[in-house]
């Protein structure tokens, strides 16, 4: 490396840090991330880092507040010890979902948790499968959003004969990426239609395209309440699909989400591991998760070189 590279990690996601620095053959630097008895984060820095390069990796997963904090704070430590460049490496960008107001008297808080990391002292950001693209306009620092496309595609072809596949896209927003990874698989694409009657429950009205016969792969960014999924893998198979999988690269799974994929109809939910798998995760027997750790790895290389992070995905 032409300058000396320093990873740091707060405590949402060790092992994905961890499993990073070994891909780099750099060890982690010693840094202590803790809570007062209040719960207030405290963060020290327990390595010299001045004038160095220096990657944070902290996801904004559950307890997201708690994460955002730890990342802020160990930023402003960073900043505080003189690093010569900090870079926030986030593999899930929390609060991503909330990029626009979707009605009166809402905020935008993507925005808003943009202006922190950058007034915290981020140089800059390193982030995986945004939401939505226009998410790296809300911050004044340059921002590489990395894809999990390529790992999905070479996932689908190393377990599925992609012959008789099909992307289905689980809504029109999700077009564009579902037709990314289609091309790469050369398969064709479908669109479930819903409604959403209200936040956190989904409605299946229609699919568009022909699935019979057809082996479906949905993919998205996020699975939450993991409704949307289930629903939209009754509505394919009702039409005639196969079998229904699904790949996504964040699993938010809130509440009783995994218990639903579990019982539910997909064949097989594949995971990134951009948010730390909880045990209950681990041991589902529909669910499976494959780490972006030699991804990240390969971009923070490429950053700290001044070389091209986009041509990853050429």
């Amino acid at each position: 490396m032409s300058a000396p590279i320093k990873l740091v990690a707060g405590n949402s996601n060790r092992a994905l840090a961890e499993a990073v620095a070994a891909y780099l053959k750099i060890p982690m630097t010693k840094c202590s991330v803790r809570r007062f008895a209040d719960m207030e984060v405290f963060v020290e820095i327990q390595e010299n880092v001045r004038g160095q390069d220096v990657f944070v990796l902290q996801s904004t997963s559950f307890p997201a507040n708690d994460h955002l904090m730890e990342l802020l704070i160990i930023i402003d430590a960073l900043r505080r010890s003189s690093a010569r460049r900090i870079t926030a490496v986030m593999p899930y960008f929390g609060y991503a979902r909330q990029d626009r107001r979707a009605s009166g008297r809402t905020p935008i808080s993507a925005k808003l948790v943009a202006n922190m990391i950058t007034q915290a002292g981020a140089d800059r950001v390193l982030t995986l499968d945004l939401h939505a693209g226009q998410i790296q306009g809300f911050f004044d620092i340059p921002t590489d959003n990395l894809f999990s496309a390529p790992l999905m595609a070479r996932d689908i072809m190393d377990h599925m004969d992609t012959k008789d596949c099909m992307v289905v896209s689980p809504d029109v927003g999700g077009v564009v990426r579902a037709r990314a990874l289609a091309k790469r698989i050369d398969a064709p694409l479908a669109i479930v239609d819903k409604r959403r009657e209200r936040p956190g429950e989904s409605e299946v009205m229609n699919i568009i395209g022909d699935v019979e016969g057809r082996s479906c792969i949905l993919v998205d960014d996020i699975v939450d309440s993991g409704g949307t999924l289930c629903n939209a893998a009754e509505a394919l198979l009702a039409k005639g699909a196969k079998e229904v999988y699904a790949y996504i690269t964040h699993g938010v799974l809130s509440g009783g989400a995994v218990s639903r994929i579990s019982s539910s109809k997909l064949k097989e939910l594949v995971l990134t591991d951009t948010i730390s798998p909880t045990e209950a995760v681990k041991v589902a027997q529909n669910i499976r998760v494959v780490s972006v750790a030699n991804l990240l790895g390969e971009a923070i290389a490429r950053t700290a070189t001044e070389e091209s992070v986009s041509s990853l995905f050429d």
